[in-house]
């Protein structure tokens, strides 16, 4: 088995999450599955199925992190200036047909996150921009086009 790539803090932020089910979540739904079969017959009982269908989710939710861990390997990304978009940078890019400013943080698979501008390794787009550098262009081909971009700026995490 292959390992994946994640920074220190993707690690520490699924595990942190892994804790909080575990410790918080759980117990609470177990509480409830408990309190609803006090009420008596569980067959018609909406609170009870309500319990049992958030307890598989939290397993279920539970599981996946277990295995997102194990397969993890923490990689801590290069400090200082970059010269080169690398793993765990973070890259601000111009869309060169809109204008349109955007920056990423290139991580691991298991701790992407589009909405706080956090994108897998393996996307078209971090792998377009790897070893890129200020200056250069990046060009993506998404579905029904081409999209190019120009490299502003190479930071390293947390600057």
């Amino acid at each position: 088995m292959s390992r994946l790539p994640i920074t220190r803090e993707g690690y520490a932020r699924l595990r942190e999450e892994l804790e909080r089910l575990k410790r918080r979540e759980r117990p609470q739904v177990i509480k409830e599955i408990q309190e609803a079969r006090a009420h008596g017959d569980i067959s018609e009982n909406a609170e009870y199925h309500a319990a049992r269908e958030k307890q598989g989710w939290i397993e279920a939710k539970i599981r996946d992190l277990e295995n997102n861990l194990a397969e993890s390997e923490i990689v801590d990304p290069p400090r200082g200036p970059l010269g080169r978009v690398a793993f765990g940078a973070r890259v601000r890019l111009e869309d060169l047909e809109t204008g349109e400013e955007k920056e990423y943080q290139i991580v691991g698979p298991h701790e992407s996150d589009i909405d706080h501008g956090r994108i897998s390794v393996t996307s078209p787009l971090a792998r377009a921009m790897m070893g890129k550098e200020v200056g250069d262009d990046v060009v993506v081909k998404a579905p029904g086009r081409t999209v190019e971009y120009e490299v502003l700026e190479i930071l390293a995490p947390g600057e």
